[in-house]
């Protein structure tokens, strides 16, 4: 099964783009070579001016906040297990405590170092990191990949509270989805969504063999999903059949 995800708002929209950058972050730091410590230092600046939102921060810690209390309202319901409870009121303090402890935006002391946004002015430059425009950076690539890896590490490091807050709260957002099999008819797939239910997420699941690409739309009222295939040039054309595949609204 192929999952796809769809935003209902701003906010959803940049977790799950920091949570793609992390996810390649996390896949390029183990490898050994120069050219994946150079793109793994791409995404850390992608995932800088991702996150350089001035509220970013802030609505992390709201949205901690407020899944705590909604969670301590469950104390003493005999349907809850009090241990799981506890333990992710746990990881909801660690979370909170790491990034309240941030200063400043995610990555702010990177930005104090020069070495660094001398590579970060000229990395969107095509070419513009060979050896000639910085000499300094193309004797890093020659360390050992070790060294290379402590480095990187340590810049990392400064965006783990970051990390660990947008996972968990994206976490309990898609646990808060049930998936249930719905058909699209012809191809076309639409539901009403009931007033007053703030929905934050679409998840959909597609057979993989079954070669079909959701194209989804929405709003707070209704959603859409429109079956597409690609024909043998890459370009994707409207299927007419029906097909069935698993729907999740999160709240």
């Amino acid at each position: 099964m192929v999952l796809y995800e769809y935003p209902f708002n701003e906010g959803i929209r940049t977790m799950l783009r920091l949570e793609h950058l992390f996810a390649r972050l996390h896949a390029l730091l183990p490898r050994d070579t120069a050219v994946d410590h150079h793109f793994a230092l791409v995404t850390l600046f992608e995932i800088m001016d991702v996150s350089s939102r001035a509220d970013l921060k802030s609505d992390l810690l709201k949205e901690l906040e407020r899944h705590k209390a909604q969670l301590q309202s469950f104390r003493g319901n005999p349907s809850v297990s009090e241990a799981a409870l506890d333990e992710i009121i746990a990881r909801i303090d660690h979370a909170h405590a790491g990034l309240n402890h941030l200063s400043g935006k995610a990555g702010h002391t990177l930005v104090a170092n020069d070495w660094l946004m001398s590579i970060r002015s000229r990395i969107s430059i095509p070419g513009g990191t060979c050896s000639f425009d910085l000499p300094a950076y193309y004797a890093w690539q020659q360390l050992a990949p070790d060294q290379r890896r402590s480095d990187l590490t340590h810049w990392v490091d400064t965006l783990v509270p970051l990390a660990e807050a947008l996972l968990l709260l994206l976490n309990l957002l898609r646990d808060a989805g049930v998936p249930h099999r719905v058909v699209a008819q012809a191809g076309q797939y639409q539901q009403s969504l009931p007033p007053g239910r703030a929905y934050q997420l679409l998840r959909v699941r597609i057979d993989e063999s079954s070669g079909l690409v959701p194209e989804i739309s929405g709003h707070r009222l209704m959603v859409s999903v429109r079956l597409m295939r690609a024909d043998a040039e890459g370009r994707l054309k409207t299927y007419h059949g029906d097909a069935s595949f698993d729907l999740a609204l999160c709240a």
